[in-house]
Parts: C-alpha cells; structure tokens; sequence
C-alpha cells in the first residue's frame, strides 16, 4: 500500500523552499515511504508498542511470538482475545509487564470504541488522532506521529521528539550539536504542507553516515 502523497509537488516545493535539504534529496534519490500495511488501528498500535524501545530483530521475534499465542486470528489478534489471555501467555511471549499493561489496556479501549478504526481516523485532522491515541497507557506523540506517518500516510508531520530525525537534521545541516526539538519545528514551518517528505529524507541523512 502506498501513501497518498504528491511526490513531484513535495519535491518541487522543499527544494524551492529549502536548497539545502534540497541537496539532501538529490544526493538521496526518489522519495519511497511504504505504510505498514496492517489491517487495524488495534494491530498497528499493538506493533508500536511491542517494538518500542527495543532493536527491530528483537521486537519482531516478540510480536511474532505474540500474534503466536492466537492461531486462530488472522494476522494479529483482536482486542477481545488479547483481553481475555491469562497475564502468564502474554509473559511467556517476551512482553515486559509494562507492554502487557499497556496492550491491555489499548485493547479494552479499542473494545469500547475509544481508539479509532482505520476508517474513522482517515477522516481526523493530525491532532485529533494524536489526542486519541495517547489517551492510551503506553502510546506518547512519538508513537501516534509514527501511525500517521506509517499507517495513514500522513504528508504533513514532523516527529521533531525523534532523535534519528534530529541527527540526521544534524547531518544534513552541519549544525555541529543535535539541534533541539523547537529548533527542528522551526526549520519545519517552511517544510509544510509536505513535512513527512521532509522528515523521511532526514532519515535518510543519519543512514548515509552509519
């Protein structure tokens, strides 16, 4: 599935607003940002967090052992069955009990309508679904800005609280030190209304250098 970005008029509009990031997405190449693909608000969130603050080889090993517990669920299990599993299966999984905690109660709140469908969030401004997702134990901004970015294919957000975006920032500008987040969000405002282009080619930047 691929995002609903123009990506000819991001390009066009960063490189005429910002020559220097407009180096950096010549020296990178063609903009190719592909969303997770997952099928439910409940199965992108449940992802985030069992890959949160862990190394990707780690957290799919988890949630693969995760998903597991379920064989009878297509792909990720529904907030039902994750709210009826005994703590113990979920711990016999690799889940800290902070993730337990955490899935638990994204589950119950995806069981009583509190975290949106897919559907329902497409049709949500940017910081509606961050006000909605964060309600829930576990998910911060850094998180809901991932799922608008990997999952709706959001053009316009800047994860300014990422620190690979700030190194890259950092990279790609020369600017000697990390920049800070209000430094990051104000370079930003002559990136909108394409700041996830923008944000993607800072990643970019910090993968160039190792």
């Amino acid at each position: 599935m691929e995002p609903e970005i123009d990506a000819a008029a991001a390009l066009s509009h960063l490189r005429h607003r910002d020559p220097e990031l407009g180096r950096l997405i010549d020296a990178v190449g063609s903009f190719e940002l592909s969303l997770s693909g997952e099928a439910t608000t409940f199965a992108a969130l449940a992802e985030a967090i069992v890959y949160q603050q862990l190394s990707p080889r780690a957290a799919a090993t988890i949630f693969e052992r995760f998903c597991a517990l379920f064989p009878g669920a297509p792909g990720c299990p529904t907030p039902e069955q994750v709210l009826a599993a005994p703590v113990e299966r979920l711990r016999a999984a690799g889940l800290s009990g902070a993730k337990q905690r955490a899935l638990h109660d994204l589950a119950r709140r995806a069981a009583g309508g509190e975290v949106p469908t897919l559907a329902q969030a497409r049709e949500m401004d940017d910081e509606t679904v961050v006000e909605r997702l964060t309600a829930v134990r576990g998910i911060g901004r850094w998180t809901a800005e991932m799922f608008l970015i990997f999952t709706l294919g959001r053009p316009d957000v800047l994860p300014a609280d990422d620190y690979g975006l700030r190194r890259g920032f950092q990279v790609a500008f020369r600017t000697g030190t990390v920049p800070t987040r209000d430094e990051v969000l104000r370079r930003g405002e002559r990136w909108a209304p394409f700041r996830t282009v923008a944000s993607w080619y800072l990643w970019r930047a910090l993968e160039a250098v190792g």
